[in-house]
């Protein structure tokens, strides 16, 4: 099956044949523009609405939304044609609003303590199934911009580079959205962050990094068997040069694991030569790791300890606890229902 946002201009066209071609024009900018399903597109005839509406079928199948209690937070978990089972996350903010969009039902990058990691790999995603995401996300925001994009949600984006990237492009050219509000999320993939330094776009870089020793890192992250930090490192630094764009570090704080004074020496270690900057995250609890996320008090003295050697750091609020809004809590629950 091809979703509707993975047909270009020629196949739209094939598909309106007999039409006049300025109807190609009309649908592309109803779905594209307006996010539209056919059936809302009132500037075109009720025939050719219903011939599109069983034509141009969604990749995305509501299996439940959700909002948090300050209606700040939306989850969805979508089913996709194959029963595949894929979540995104909108999120209102003062001065915008973001996506975090997920890139493959399920990961196979196996990182211990993430729910999605936990569920294991199924497929990748389609470039259009990902864009569609990002279309309902901002058909959602209204009257709200969305603003930003953050491919964090479930499974790896270097992983499924091609149509990660063939996103990019669409969302970029098609719905406008700076490259510069588009942010790709990696565990490590250090051939893919390569490749990244040699696209035109300049879309932001972040790395779930978690620990900056590599014994510890391993366990936590086991791609990091395969390329260990010295090599992370150098392809961030090859980013760096090519791209003169900030890199984050992504840190999801665990209790006792990789909160010490010593995780944040050698965390500052790393990241001052690279002048990256660093997001606590508080770990979300995930019924596959028993560890517990760091409490407050920890997650500040961590804060602290970093800040007093130079780095800039953040903590992250947590969003949308009480909807399971982390990255696989929402699938993995429904799974096991």
């Amino acid at each position: 099956m091809l979703a509707t946002y993975d047909l270009d201009r020629e196949q739209l066209s094939a598909l309106l044949a007999g039409h006049p071609r300025y109807r190609v024009d009309q649908v592309w900018r109803g779905l594209w523009e307006r996010g539209e399903r056919p059936s809302d597109m009132t500037d075109l005839p009720k025939a050719l609405r219903s011939q599109l509406e069983a034509s141009l079928l969604p990749a995305l199948h509501p299996v439940s939304r959700s909002s948090s209690k300050d209606r700040q937070t939306i989850k969805w978990l979508w089913s996709l044609h194959d029963g595949a089972r894929v979540e995104s996350v909108l999120m209102h903010y003062r001065e915008r609003s973001t996506v975090c969009i997920s890139s493959q039902a399920g990961c196979a990058m196996g990182c211990r303590f993430c729910a999605t990691g936990q569920l294991g790999f199924t497929r990748h995603l389609s470039s259009g199934e990902i864009v569609e995401q990002v279309v309902q996300a901002r058909r959602a925001a209204l009257p709200r911009r969305l603003g930003n994009i953050v491919f964090m949600g479930m499974g790896e984006p270097l992983a499924n580079y091609d149509r990660v990237w063939g996103a990019v492009r669409l969302l970029h050219s098609e719905l406008g959205i700076s490259a510069r509000h588009i942010t790709i999320s990696t565990v490590g993939v250090v051939p893919g962050i390569r490749r990244l330094a040699r696209e035109d776009l300049p879309v932001n870089l972040a790395v779930s990094l978690h620990a900056a020793r590599d014994s510890l890192r391993s366990q936590l992250v086991p791609l990091n068997r395969r390329y260990p930090l010295s090599v992370l490192a150098g392809a961030c630094r090859e980013y760096l040069a090519a791209k003169n764009r900030r890199l984050s570090f992504e840190w999801a704080l665990i209790d006792g694991v990789n909160d010490t004074v010593r995780d944040a020496t050698e965390l500052a270690e790393l990241v001052l030569p690279l002048g990256a900057h660093v997001n606590l995250i508080p770990l979300n609890p995930t019924p596959g790791y028993l560890a517990r996320g760091a409490p407050p008090s920890a997650v500040a003295a961590f804060r602290d300890e970093l800040t007093a050697r130079g780095v800039n750091a953040t903590i992250r609020a947590n969003r949308g606890t009480d909807i399971d809004a982390a990255c696989g809590q929402l699938a993995a629950r429904d799974r096991s229902q």
